[in-house]
């Protein structure tokens, strides 16, 4: 049950990853650091203000959505072009600004940070589940809905589905795909927040949290295919129970090296990943 509730987690994180790079072709390696800042600013609001943990929620996402179209509008754009070399290199730097700057504003002591819903754990077939690990199953199968039903029903759904397999084709039937990435980035950085709100009471807050929630959202997105929405999820699940099982029957310490050494058979036997589909093949 540990291992589902942090397999949430890193499904979540992936969501995001997954969402970005299918529609921008983008892998954001500063996707947790930007998580780790929106959780910084609930914790701000929160502790600063006075805010409710429901109220500061809600500001930091609004927050993360705004931060993702900035950094889209000042950086990625400029690069989405360019070859994949450039666009890892400005995340990855991304990265270290980001680490850095939340450093400098809120120090590096780990704080603890609220939990969404308090109270005693219930037993649930034999497992005792706390009101907070149930709140966070609940939200990442929420949002996994949302995120079907606006790819499925939406008209920017469909221009993000449109958006991901061709951009020319996308651009000469109307599309503004400008929009379709403002939109996406700053919902791929709000998934990300979400897990790092989620993540904040366990780890505790600090700048970081989010560095091995990062690498294994990856390992999840990388099971799932990397163009799978619901691939990442599962990977998240996947991921999360064995990294669990690891740490409890052998060693925590041997928990990374055994995720990716399962990663490593599972695309030896399916290099697209569990979900993901067969590389196109183009005319030139």
């Amino acid at each position: 049950m540990s291992g589902l509730i942090f397999g949430c987690v890193y499904g979540l994180a992936a969501l995001g990853l997954v969402l970005i790079h299918r529609t921008t072709g983008v892998v954001n390696f500063a996707h947790g650091e930007m998580a780790m800042v929106s959780s910084f600013v609930a914790f701000s609001l929160i502790s600063g203000y006075g805010l409710p943990y429901f109220v500061a929620f809600g500001l930091a996402l609004l927050f993360a959505a705004v931060f993702g179209v900035l950094v889209y509008l000042l950086l990625i754009k400029f690069v989405s072009e360019a070859p994949h070399l450039n666009q890892l290199v400005l995340t990855l730097g991304l990265f270290l600004v980001f680490h850095g700057a939340a450093g400098l504003i809120w120090g590096h002591t780990p704080s603890s940070f609220p939990e969404a819903v308090s109270g005693p754990a219930q037993d649930i077939g034999g497992v005792y589940v706390s009101p907070n690990e149930m709140f966070i199953v609940a939200v990442t199968f929420a949002l996994t809905g949302a995120l079907f039903m606006l790819f499925r029903f939406t008209r920017v759904g469909f221009a993000m589905r449109a958006s991901s397999q061709d951009l020319t084709a996308a651009r000469l039937m109307g599309i503004n795909v400008n929009r379709v990435f403002l939109v996406t980035w700053g919902a791929g950085t709000m998934l990300g927040a979400v897990a790092g709100l989620l993540t904040a009471p366990f780890t505790f807050l600090s700048v970081t949290m989010m560095f091995n929630v990062l690498i294994l959202a990856f390992a999840a997105a990388v099971l799932g295919g990397f163009i799978s929405m619901p691939g990442a999820l599962i990977g998240g699940l996947v991921i999360g129970v064995f990294d669990n099982l690891v740490k409890f029957y052998w060693a925590p310490q041997m928990s990374l090296v055994c995720t990716f050494v399962l990663i490593i058979v599972v695309l030896y036997v399916r290099p697209q990943g569990l979900f993901g589909g067969r590389r196109a093949v183009k005319k030139v």
